[in-house]
């Protein structure tokens, strides 16, 4: 009973604290939020709703813009996984009669009738089976379905026409009103513990004038209250209406509202439930043009992602001398746009890191360089090609060398490489803040122009550079672009959804030649 009793706790915590993420944006006067609700709306899918400014609301995978957010939040005691046929069958989340399949198709009829575009989206700590037909169909970028894949052949003796045979004869629709419910679905998993989430709730309290809870405390008010608000009846807020209940709570800040400078956001996927658009003053969002974490067909990193970067980075930088970046990217952009703030920008930048823990704010100048500091071990290696061109395999994070050097094998046109490593070894932690960060960032490019002076007689020759680092270094790496030239960044397929292996992304400046595995040079 006791077990039982901290499970319902857990969920009810859960459900609480992403109501919470999302109402403390609403103090933001800027932000893409208009209104939030708690408890409301149709059933199975009123845990949390989240409506947004019709101007600042992002387009869904039919390109209209998702004016309404509706989540369903199940938490569950235990790591499992789930599958397509789990949201048909009403006992996976705890019904008897409707199932989670059967209750988003409700609530996106409903809104389709009352003309709303919504998106209605499973929150949950259990992650999609991977064997199941429709791991592959979610799109890892906003985790919304691959439309085209999943209604690709017409017959069911695929498991993608199994799966949509089955869940038509469950929901009752034909294969018309199937796409458009399929177009309106999310699937997300939540990878944060209930500690990681009020972390995340407080950083959003302290970014917008709430009291946080206090660190040393055990439980948190803040996940009862909301529960009273609804008992009084209060289940829907506005931003005038949610400033006002916080401030009759005694919940606001002495100087309450939004706190700091400007944030700009830069995006080219989605976080499960942590969007950009939804504390950040402006957006550049670069989501449409790719496939998950794949650039699109047709779209370059040099010709149409960093001229964009660049037009919102110069207009960024007329905000002050200090400005704040939250980079949800790749880290080619992150990179790219250290390249566009560079060391000559006269611009001191703030990044939000996300961190296995919480999301911290990093700066070159957010402490004083330390001697303790873990720096570079550097390892170079000849790969006996008589190629003038250099790979660098970078492991800040984790280990990058064996991936990079079966990337590289065969190419003619690298002749060394350098792996570099911290002194301490690759680690989640290895890097310890934004001066860290910048320390090592300067100490590689040195190294880099090192090389470039002992190579000058190959003054053609390019480097190839291969991350896997906190997004906050390939800023700081970009920042020295002027000594990096010629330089070709690599993107690794970390979700096996293609080879495993390394993409080309951008180069600088353009070459003719870009190193493929395909095509040897």
């Amino acid at each position: 009973m006791t077990q039982a009793v901290a499970v319902l706790r857990d969920g009810f915590a859960f459900q609480a604290r992403m109501f919470w993420i999302k109402a403390a944006k609403l103090l933001n006067p800027n932000g893409a939020i208009a209104r939030v609700g708690f408890e409301s709306g149709p059933r199975g899918f009123d845990d949390v709703w989240v409506e947004y400014d019709p101007t600042k609301a992002r387009p869904g995978p039919d390109g209209s813009p998702i004016l309404i957010e509706r989540m369903q939040c199940k938490w569950h005691a235990r790591n499992g996984s789930f599958t397509h046929v789990d949201l048909t069958r009403p006992d996976y989340i705890g019904a008897t009669e409707v199932s989670l399949l059967q209750r988003a198709r409700d609530a996106h009829q409903a809104d389709r009738a009352a003309g709303r575009h919504s998106l209605v989206k499973l929150m949950t700590n259990h992650r999609l089976d991977i064997a199941d037909a429709l791991y592959k169909l979610v799109r890892s970028n906003d985790h919304t379905l691959r439309i085209d894949e999943l209604f690709a052949g017409k017959t069911t003796r695929s498991a993608t026409g199994a799966l949509r045979k089955l869940w038509q004869d469950h929901l009752g629709l034909d294969e018309k009103e199937l796409r458009s419910l399929c177009s309106s679905l999310g699937l997300s998993t939540v990878n944060e513990s209930l500690d990681d989430l009020r972390e995340r709730m407080d950083e959003s309290f302290l970014a917008h004038g709430i009291r946080p809870t206090a660190a040393n405390a055990s439980a948190t008010a803040y996940d009862d209250t909301v529960y009273q608000w609804v008992a009084q009846g209060n289940l829907e807020f506005d931003r005038k209406t949610f400033r006002a209940k916080c401030a009759q709570e005694g919940l606001l800040a002495e100087a309450g509202g939004l706190k700091g400078s400007k944030v700009f956001g830069v995006k080219s996927f989605e976080h499960s439930f942590d969007r950009l658009e939804d504390r950040c003053d402006e957006v550049l969002n670069l989501v449409p043009s790719f496939e998950d974490r794949f650039i699109k067909a047709g779209v370059s990193w040099r010709d149409d992602l960093l001229p964009a970067l660049k037009a919102f980075l110069t207009e960024a930088a007329k905000s002050g001398q200090r400005i704040r970046l939250a980079v949800d990217a790749h880290s080619t952009l992150a990179f790219a746009a250290g390249t566009i703030l560079d060391t000559k920008s006269g611009r001191v930048v703030e990044l939000e890191q996300r961190t296995p823990t919480a999301t911290v704010i990093w700066a070159p100048d957010d402490a004083s360089p330390s001697p303790a500091w873990p720096g570079w071990n550097f390892a170079e290696y000849d790969l006996e090609t008589g190629g003038s061109d250099l790979a660098v395999a970078v492991s800040l994070t984790r280990s990058t060398e064996t991936n990079v050097r079966q990337y590289v094998q065969g190419n003619q046109a690298i002749g060394q490489l350098l792996v570099a490593v911290p002194s301490g070894g690759p680690s989640q932690r290895s890097v310890l803040c934004g001066a860290h960060a910048d320390v090592l960032a300067e100490a590689l490019a040195a190294r880099l122009k090192e090389e470039r002076i002992r190579g000058a007689a190959t003054k053609h020759a390019r480097t190839h550079l291969f991350m896997a680092v906190p997004n906050a270094f390939p800023f700081y790496l970009g920042r020295h672009i002027h000594t990096l030239k010629p330089i070709t960044l690599y993107e690794f397929d970390f979700h096996t959804e293609r080879d495993g292996s390394y993409q080309p992304s951008l180069s600088l400046p353009e070459t003719a030649q870009v190193l493929s595995t395909a095509d040897p040079p």
